[in-house]
């Protein structure tokens, strides 16, 4: 299977390779992204705004995207791109700063782990935009696959790791807080809806968007991150009193921004050379590598469910893309 169609290449050329490893790193990235969060915790929450977190990613995207071009690492294209092939980004960073938000409110209508649990629905819905916006049919082998990664996912959010100090199901943070029965509201159930068609969209848009323009990658990140800046940057401003941009920020805070910074340019590569079907992957496969890393970093014990979760991703995996 090609890399247009989602496949992931061989080993057998320089270039195959370096996709493999890029799909690793995303892979690590998005892995370690809760545990490194995690650290920067000061007495059991964040210091600093999230929103402040997420300006900065944006920032920081923006402006190693504006040095490729400069360094000459991606060339700029001969003759000047009409401006108005930027405009369809301001969708992009619509759909991916409305995403990023219902995350936050849905919190208030339903427990963690339902969200957790829930949200796997993105698989789907990403799925069904890919084929209806991309004209791309899926396999009844194929369909299997991605409902062995929303099982993988729900499987592993219901208790894929404990806290050595409590037994109560679900996912650590919601267990150290005390215990919270499963509930959603009608309305969380509605936005939980809203959220993962979003989602899904967001992603398959923003594919449809770079394969279809004969721009530069980096040309059209910088039109994506510059509207994502410019939104981000409206919302934490009106976001009301709180802590400064920087205020809070550690070491660690910096290395959560950078290495999302970079996470976002490595999936922006998948979106136009892969597809979002590689993207959803690499976001399930990344399960493994967060488990891990708490383990390791958080001494958070690994439970069946977790080792059952690996398991169906590795099925999953072998379907969609193993030999037919």
């Amino acid at each position: 299977m090609s890399v247009e169609d989602g496949g992931v290449p061989g080993l057998g050329h320089p270039r195959q390779a370096r996709w493999t490893l890029m799909l690793l790193l995303s892979t690590a990235m998005y892995g370690a992204h809760a545990p490194l969060l995690a650290l920067c915790h000061v007495d059991g929450r964040v210091p600093f705004r999230p929103s402040s977190a997420i300006l900065l990613t944006e920032l920081t995207k923006l402006l190693l995207c504006a040095f490729s071009l400069l360094v000459g690492w991606q060339a700029w294209p001969q003759q000047t791109p009409p401006w108005r092939q930027a405009a369809p980004f301001a969708l992009s960073a619509l759909l991916y700063g409305a995403s990023n938000n219902l995350v936050i409110y849905l919190q208030r209508y339903m427990d963690p782990s339902t969200y957790q649990v829930l949200s796997n629905l993105k698989i789907g819905s990403t799925a069904l935009f890919y084929c209806l916006c991309l004209r791309h049919r899926l396999s009844a082998r194929q369909g299997l696959a991605l409902l062995l990664l929303m099982a993988a996912g729900a499987c592993y959010a219901a208790g894929g790791l404990q806290d050595p100090g409590n037994t109560l199901p679900g996912p650590p943070s919601a267990a150290a807080a005390g215990p919270m029965p499963l509930h959603i509201s009608p309305l969380g159930l509605l936005l939980l809806i809203l959220y993962c068609l979003i989602s899904g969209l967001s992603s398959v848009y923003t594919e449809l968007l770079m394969k279809r323009q004969r721009l530069p990658l980096a040309l059209q990140n910088l039109f994506l991150y510059t509207f994502g800046v410019l939104l981000n940057l409206g919302l934490h401003a009106g976001g009301g009193p709180g802590p400064g941009l920087l205020e809070g920020f550690s070491g660690w805070a910096a290395l959560v921004v950078l290495s999302q910074a970079l996470n976002g340019l490595l999936m922006s590569a998948v979106m136009k050379h892969g597809s979002s079907i590689t993207r959803l992957f690499v976001v399930s496969c990344s399960l493994v590598v967060n488990a891990v890393l708490s383990a390791a970093l958080l001494q958070l014990q690994l439970t069946a469910a977790f080792f059952l979760a690996t398991l169906l991703i590795g099925l999953a995996v072998r379907l969609y893309y193993g030999s037919r």
